[in-house]
């Protein structure tokens, strides 16, 4: 994969600070307990979003966006960023894809997160 995609996919600054401070072993064990995690954490979105429940929805995207920055998952934290804020002009119109956009990467971002540690450890 092209270093620009995997850019877009993962904090490449944040794993390196990470990796030299832990080491990638030790990030590794934390992506294997976000991997544990992730399924709850995006059915709780979809149950919220399924549920019209923006209260919900926003509180669940703020803490998945945290669980996914502290492993280093930008694309799906940047979305989730996004999806938090229920009070911006454009929530309306753009959660539902951003939501989607969770859905639909959050497995193949988590996926190249591991081979990229599984690579430097």
């Amino acid at each position: 994969m092209a270093t620009a995609e995997i850019e877009s996919i993962l904090d490449l600054n944040t794993l390196e600070q990470y990796c030299s401070a832990i080491g990638a072993g030790t990030l590794l064990k934390s992506v294997v307990l976000f991997e544990q995690l992730m399924p709850e954490y995006v059915g709780n979105l979809v149950n919220a979003k399924e549920a019209q429940d923006k209260d919900t929805l926003c509180s669940e995207a703020h803490k998945f966006k945290g669980a996914a920055g502290s492993v280093g998952l930008k694309r799906i934290q940047q979305f989730a960023q996004l999806l938090q804020h229920g009070e911006d002009a454009e929530w309306a119109a753009g959660h539902e894809a951003w939501l989607q956009a969770i859905v639909d990467n959050a497995s193949l971002d988590l996926a190249e997160l591991k081979q990229y540690l599984e690579a430097k450890a």
